[in-house]
């Protein structure tokens, strides 16, 4: 879920409480962005336009030389932003493919890397995004914001984020079903061209 996605951002930026407190509710939030970020492809070749398994990571570094040479509120948000959105890149190879029906296990698209020029696949160590496993992962990322005092702000945006997550994770298997039919009687023939293939 991109919601397993945000709070995993969170916890990686959360090394700024040891190196740059001061730094920290930045960090966090910018962590979250971009743990996000990657998905707002989701209808535009999603897991391939805004995801970048190997470039990402690449990009971070010369960002973290710059926070730890020029600790800022702009460079430390740059590297814990662009940190998180490597992390959901890279660690989308770790679940379910880009089928509609993902439990089905029908696809081998994970991730597109675009340094080698292929789809990399599924390993399906998390089945599926709102799979049970997805869930209690999104819940076991969001502990240390509670343990951590971070602050109401970012607490209610996790507490949300577990909402939300908890919804999807209810309604995900009936979410195909819906869309197939909300495409097949609502979507006008002149836009269905826009629509990705799996929904139709």
């Amino acid at each position: 879920m991109a919601t397993t996605h945000a709070l995993a951002g969170t916890l990686l930026a959360g090394v700024s409480f040891v190196v740059a407190p001061g730094f920290a509710p930045v960090a966090l939030l910018a962590g979250f962005a971009g743990g996000l970020a990657p998905d707002l492809d989701l209808y535009f070749a999603h897991r391939k336009t805004l995801h970048f398994p190997v470039y990402l990571p690449v990009a971070t570094l010369p960002a973290l030389v710059a926070a730890v040479l020029a600790p800022s509120t702009v460079t430390v948000g740059l590297v814990a932003f662009l940190a998180a959105a490597a992390l959901h890149s890279v660690t989308d190879v770790l679940g379910g493919g880009l089928e509609l029906r993902p439990w089905e296990a029908t696809s081998d698209r994970a991730v597109y890397s675009h340094y080698h020029g292929r789809w990399l696949a599924p390993k399906r160590l998390v089945e599926y995004d709102g799979a049970p496993a997805d869930l209690g992962l999104a819940a076991t990322l969001a502990l240390p914001v509670f343990a951590v005092d971070v602050g109401g702000p970012l607490e209610s945006l996790v507490v949300a984020s577990l909402l939300v997550s908890t919804g999807y994770a209810l309604v995900r298997k009936h979410l195909p079903n819906l869309a197939e039919d909300l495409v097949g009687t609502l979507v006008p023939a002149p836009v269905l061209p826009y629509v990705p293939d799996r929904y139709r």
